[in-house]
């Protein structure tokens, strides 16, 4: 249960992170990054915290945070939700919120090269495999020529769902390609045809194909357990897609956000994600490689 002090995807900071956003991105074109003390915050060590996430596990992980560990450590922790991958950057970027925990750091790289945004990440958090999943067939093996494979469309994870397919023998990519996988690097698509959709979209429309590539946060919010549900799953071992808690560059040493990157990592947080996610997120605790 998320107590009810949350903020949970109002239409109203839907809007506002619209707004932030496209101010954000003209003054990310033509200025540098601002000092630290942007966001609710302020320069206050005592001001709340406000972090952008996406509902699960995100929002999962931080509630029981909020609940069960930020009153003890002195940290006023507010959490809003979003439902998809570009608002809760953008919101950062502009400093409507403080810091945001939801993506990796390909994803990121990418998003800070594109928009011209200065987030950074701050320290990892967890793993949430990208798995294979199919209403229709019982296995990888089953795919035939002239199925249809829904992929995320943004250019990190579908690489990373690229990849996933070639390992396990479902199509060729060009040698030397892997998570930086375009479609066209598909050296063999053994009959496949692809659907490129937005990643949250995805497990709305997995009766519309024959498979779909699916990442693990959309994977559990539809209800999907990824360690059980899905054909084919990554491999968390040496996996660099650990979800972090980022900041907008020179955030990083807020005393707040040090706060909550010592929560998150604490001995509590892996035990809540170990009972919480049985197998589906695992925890990645520690420093962001470079």
């Amino acid at each position: 249960m998320r107590t009810p002090l949350i903020s949970l995807r109002k239409p109203a900071t839907l809007k506002a992170a619209t707004a932030a956003a496209a101010a954000a991105l003209t003054l990310g074109a033509c200025s540098a990054p601002s000092d630290a003390g942007s966001g609710s915050g302020g320069d206050s060590a005592d001001a709340p915290l406000t972090v952008a996430a996406t509902p699960t596990p995100h929002g999962d992980i931080l509630a029981y945070v909020k609940k069960n560990l930020a009153g003890d450590a002195g940290l006023d922790l507010e959490i809003r939700e979003f439902d998809d991958y570009v608002l809760p950057n953008t919101a950062t970027e502009s400093g409507e919120v403080d810091a945001n925990f939801f993506q990796h750091k390909p994803y990121l790289d990418d998003f800070n090269e594109q928009k011209g945004t200065h987030i950074v990440p701050v320290v990892n958090v967890e793993i949430e495999p990208l798995g294979l999943y199919s209403e229709k067939l019982g296995g990888i093996g089953k795919l035939k020529p002239g199925h249809t494979v829904a992929l995320p469309d943004d250019a990190t994870n579908e690489g990373r769902a690229l990849k996933l397919l070639a390992d396990h023998g479902a199509i060729d990519l060009a040698k030397g390609t892997g998570s930086d996988a375009t479609l066209g690097d598909v050296t063999d698509d053994k009959g496949l045809e692809f659907k490129e959709l937005e990643a949250a979209q995805i497990p709305t429309r997995l009766g519309d194909v024959d498979a779909a590539v699916i990442n693990g946060n959309y994977a559990i919010g539809a209800g999907l357990k990824p360690a059980k549900d899905a054909l084919v799953l990554e491999k968390a071992e040496g996996n660099p897609y650990a979800n972090f808690l980022a900041v907008k560059k020179g955030n990083e040493d807020d005393p707040r956000v040090e706060k909550l990157a010592r929560l998150l990592n604490s001995e509590e947080v892996e035990a809540f994600i170990e009972k919480r996610f049985e197998g589906s997120v695992l925890p990645a605790f520690g420093a962001v490689a470079s």
